[in-house]
């Protein structure tokens, strides 16, 4: 992942709407979910929930796929995992981090 994938995914999360939908997705797993579904669960409009998908799609986070009737949008793992590696290596300018290096998350 290059520094300007790392900004546009970074700028579709800073978006609390967005970040709220992208959690959905993420924990909702490969299943993915509807934006139907999506939009009665978080209690989000059609269309703004439209504009953030949008943009969270944009950003490489999230796919799209036609399944039917029905879109259906999931969490772009290997793009996330991607993010998350970059900001890791990039920590704390190349010195060895403050955080444990043991500690393990407990997600």
């Amino acid at each position: 992942m290059n520094e300007t994938d790392v900004v546009r995914a970074l700028g579709a999360l800073a978006h609390p709407l967005r970040l709220r939908v992208f959690r959905a997705l993420v924990v909702n797993g490969q299943a993915g979910l509807t934006p139907g579904v999506m939009s009665e669960a978080l209690e989000i409009p059609n269309t703004t929930l439209s504009f953030h998908l949008k943009e969270l799609t944009s950003a490489g986070l999230v796919t799209q796929e036609r399944s039917s009737r029905h879109l259906v949008y999931r969490a772009a793992y290997e793009q996330m995992n991607g993010l998350l590696g970059y900001l890791t290596d990039n920590c704390c300018q190349g010195a060895e981090c403050a955080v444990d290096s043991t500690s393990s998350c407990q997600c």
